[in-house]
């Protein structure tokens, strides 16, 4: 496949609700590499970033792909199933923000999420910390939602500079 554009904020498609998957061939593996070639493209270029939502690039699809290191994986029509009560700040980017700023946000600290995988295999999965808060943001995305809609104050924004220097 290949290197998608990714939407910046601004742009309509990017607060649409996305459709589910219903056919799990061809048309989903395509996006699937798309998803894959252009995060890995953007994890080179930006030097940033763990996963990509398909409506980031065009795809309003249900489909999510984490590019961690060493354990790569797909979730396909993933819905948040339970939250826990304890929430915590995080600083939060996007690549449709072209990761040129961060916004402090709260994030539920553990999820549990039900998802099938790109052959259609349910699984409900349990995530905690980081990783909730990554379910979550990409997870918003395919509903029409951005991490600055969970913005409580505008004082929680700093550029991705001054982010570099504090925080790394």
């Amino acid at each position: 496949m290949a290197v998608k554009e990714v939407l910046m904020i601004g742009n309509p498609k990017l607060r649409e609700k996305s459709s589910k998957v219903s056919d799990f061939g061809e048309d989903l593996q395509g996006i699937i590499q798309d998803l894959r070639d252009t995060l890995l493209h953007l994890q080179e270029v930006k030097n940033i970033g763990r996963a990509l939502a398909a409506p980031q690039i065009g795809h309003m699809k249900q489909v999510i792909y984490y590019g961690l290191p060493n354990n790569p994986f797909i979730m396909v029509n993933p819905e948040i199933f339970s939250k826990g009560e304890e929430k915590f700040w995080v600083w939060d980017s996007c690549f449709s923000f072209d990761v040129a700023f961060f916004v402090e946000i709260l994030r539920y600290k553990k999820i549990q999420v039900n998802y099938q995988d790109e052959n259609g295999k349910m699984h409900m999965k349990d995530f905690d910390n980081d990783m909730s808060e990554l379910i979550q943001h990409e997870t918003d995305h395919l509903h029409g939602i951005l991490a600055t809609d969970h913005l409580t104050d505008v004082k929680r924004i700093i550029l991705r500079q001054e982010w570099k220097k504090r925080f790394r």
